[in-house]
């Protein structure tokens, strides 16, 4: 009977004394399944990645400085918000949401020439419409695009939480996961660039 009510109060912390555990907990549910997503929609560009139904192909369309220069912002905003997690680990309230514009502002620049980019290819007559192979790629780095977007939306929120409410524990806990969040969104751009930008230039 005493293990049964130490059970029962350990399962009473969890599910009601417990916020931030149960919400780190559910975020980690979610990447998984942001995994398979992606995970699927890259399959969906393997089969596809060859259609090109007398339409242009990678190597035609890809502009690989471009894209580059690109990558750089996203790999740079993933430092940047790096800095602002040690700088909250210092418990530096200003730095932290200092860094996190830097972080939001590098974060918008990707997104700027990735829209440019998908605009570009829509006036040459290459939309997502056009074949196969572009229908993946315009899912696939349009759907990571989607992501990042809402990422920003996120940051900026915390960048008012952090100046209005401080480094409280339910900050520094939705921080980490914005952060997670962020360099997971980063090494998926890296499968990206190397699947759909490099190998379809080489």
């Amino acid at each position: 009977m005493a293990t049964i009510a130490q059970s029962q109060a350990t399962l009473d912390h969890h599910d009601g004394h417990d916020p931030i555990g149960n919400a780190t907990f559910g975020f980690w549910l979610y990447l998984m399944t942001d995994c398979i997503l992606f995970a699927s929609i890259f399959a969906t560009y393997a089969v596809l990645g060859h259609n090109y139904a007398g339409g242009p192909s990678g190597h035609e369309i890809f502009d690989l400085q471009y894209v580059f220069a690109e990558t750089m912002f996203l790999l740079f905003s993933s430092t940047t918000n790096g800095i602002a997690m040690l700088a909250m680990y210092r418990n530096a309230r200003s730095q932290v949401a200092n860094w996190l514009m830097v972080t939001a502002l590098l974060g918008l620049g990707f997104i700027v020439m990735e829209v440019n980019e998908f605009v570009h290819l829509i006036q040459e007559g290459n939309g997502p419409d056009r074949s196969g192979f572009l229908s993946a790629f315009f899912t696939l780095v349009g759907t990571h695009g989607a992501h990042v977007s809402l990422g920003l939306l996120w940051m900026v929120v915390m960048i008012f939480q952090v100046l209005g409410k401080g480094l409280t524990q339910p900050v520094r806990s939705r921080l980490m996961r914005l952060s997670l969040f962020w360099h997971f969104l980063d090494l998926i751009w890296i499968g990206v660039f190397t699947v759909v930008y490099l190998m379809g230039v080489l």
